[in-house]
C-alpha cells in the first residue's frame, strides 16, 4: 500500500476536485507508475469529505481510504460534539475507523488509543495523525476486544461504535445484534473502565436501550441540521438513578439547541385547535418520544395525541420550526379547490395520505412562501393549517 503522495500527484488531485469522477475514469492515467484507481479514489473520497471533514479535505498530504470509510465516519461537527461530552487522561476507541472521533477525543484526553481491525486502514490513520500533527494517539491494528482483554492499564473512558450489519450484511437494529456485541461485553468493558460511550444508529428504539443495557446514565439524541444522525449512550459503572434524555440539534454555523429531560413522559397535556402560532419540534426532540413533556416544558398545547404539532396564542421560544397561522380549513376537495396550482410546502402529521399523494390529488406545486400542514385535530377531524414560517 502506498502511503506517500508525490507533490505532483497532490497538485493533480486538488485540480480535479470539481470534475465528475465517471468522466475522470475515462482519462488516460497521467502517472503510469501509480495505480489510476487509487488516484481516482483519492479524488472521489476527497470530494465526499469537502463539507463533512474540512480539516482532512484542506490538507493535501492526507491520504483517504475507500469512499465507504469516508461515508461511514462521523462528520467533524458530530465528532466535536461527542468529544465535548468527555474528558480525562486516557480513552480507548474500540472501533476507530478513519479516526475522526479519535482526533477530537485527543483534544480532551492526554492519551487516546485508536483500535482498527483493518491493517491497511490503521496504517492510513496512523500516517494521517502525523500529517495532522496529533501526537497523543496510539494506533493499534487488529481485534480491539482482544487488545482490551490483554491490556494491563485501565481507561477513563471506552468509546465504541458497533457495526450495524450482521454476517450477511443485513441491517440490524438492536445493540445485541451489532458487532461487537456491547450487551454481552458490558462486564468486560467495566473491568477496564468506569465510563462507556456507545454510538448507536438513529433508528434504535430508546426504550430498547434501557432494556438491553444496565447503568445507563444519559441518552443523547443528536441531530445535524434537523436530521437525527446518532444516539449517544453514556454508561457509568454502578449508576442506578433514572437516566436522562438529551435532545440536541447542531447547526452548520456551529450553534446548538440542547435540552435535558427526565425519562418519564406521564404528564398532563392540554389539547387545542390551532391558535395563532404552530410549532413543529426538531427531529431530535421528536425522537425522545417525550411529546407531552414538550408541551409542558415550553407552555404550548397539542393539536392531537398523535399529531405531535403544538400551538399557542402568544409566541413561545420553542425547539423547532415556528409558524404564524394564517388559515385553517377542513380537509376536503371543495375547500382545497381554490388552491389548485398554488405553491405550498406540504407537511403531513397524523394524516392518512403521503405528501406526494396530496400534491397529485389536489394539484399543488412545491415551494413558495406558504406552508400547509395536513393533520388531525383534537376532534379527529382532518384539517389543513396554512401558515407562514417565522
Amino acid at each position: 500500500m502506498n502511503l506517500n503522495i508525490p507533490t505532483e500527484i497532490q497538485i493533480f488531485i486538488t485540480s480535479q476536485l470539481n470534475k465528475n469522477i465517471n468522466d475522470l475514469a475515462l482519462m488516460k492515467n497521467p502517472f503510469p507508475e501509480y495505480d489510476w484507481k487509487w488516484i481516482l479514489n483519492q479524488i472521489h473520497a476527497r470530494q465526499k469529505a469537502q463539507k463533512k471533514l474540512p480539516t482532512w479535505f484542506e490538507n493535501s498530504e492526507v491520504i483517504f481510504p475507500s469512499t465507504l470509510s469516508v461515508e461511514q465516519t462521523s462528520s467533524e461537527v458530530l465528532a466535536q460534539y461527542k468529544a465535548s461530552l468527555l474528558s480525562g487522561n486516557t480513552l480507548i476507541d474500540l472501533t476507530g475507523g478513519f479516526g475522526v472521533d479519535a482526533f477530537y477525543f485527543a483534544q480532551r484526553f492526554k492519551k487516546v488509543v485508536h483500535c482498527e481491525f483493518q491493517q491497511d486502514l490503521s496504517e492510513i490513520v496512523h500516517r494521517n495523525f502525523k500529517v495532522l500533527k496529533t501526537q497523543n494517539i496510539l494506533t493499534v491494528a487488529g481485534d480491539s476486544i482482544s487488545h482490551l482483554q490483554q491490556a494491563k492499564e485501565t481507561f477513563d473512558w471506552i468509546y465504541i461504535d458497533p457495526a450495524r450489519r450482521d454476517a450477511s450484511k443485513s441491517k440490524v437494529f438492536l445493540l445485541k445484534d451489532c458487532t461487537p456485541n456491547v450487551v454481552e461485553l458490558q462486564d468486560l468493558l467495566f473491568s477496564k473502565t468506569n465510563n462507556i460511550l456507545i454510538k448507536a444508529a438513529p433508528l434504535l428504539d430508546i426504550r430498547s436501550v434501557l432494556n438491553e443495557l444496565k447503568n445507563v446514565k444519559r441518552i443523547s439524541v443528536v441531530a445535524l441540521n434537523n436530521e437525527v444522525k446518532e444516539l449517544l449512550i453514556e454508561i457509568e459503572k454502578e449508576y442506578l438513578q433514572q437516566p436522562q434524555l438529551v435532545a440536541v440539534n447542531l447547526l452548520s454555523d456551529h450553534t446548538m439547541i440542547r435540552h435535558e429531560f427526565a425519562l418519564d413522559d406521564d404528564v398532563n397535556v392540554v389539547y387545542s385547535a390551532p391558535l395563532d402560532y404552530l410549532y413543529e419540534p426538531f427531529s431530535s426532540y421528536l425522537k425522545t418520544g417525550l411529546y407531552n413533556t414538550l408541551a409542558n416544558r415550553f407552555e404550548v398545547k397539542k393539536l392531537h395525541k398523535h399529531s405531535h404539532l403544538y400551538t399557542s396564542e402568544t409566541l413561545k421560544k420553542f425547539p423547532g420550526r415556528v409558524f404564524k397561522v394564517n388559515q385553517i380549513i377542513p380537509y376536503n376537495k371543495k375547500e382545497l379547490k381554490p388552491f389548485e396550482n398554488k405553491k405550498w410546502n406540504v407537511t403531513t402529521r397524523n394524516f392518512p395520505l403521503k405528501v406526494e399523494e396530496i400534491r397529485k390529488k389536489h394539484k399543488l406545486k412545491d415551494g413558495g412562501e406558504m406552508y400547509a400542514f395536513f393533520t388531525t385535530d383534537l376532534n379527529n377531524n382532518k384539517i389543513v393549517v396554512i401558515c407562514e414560517k417565522l
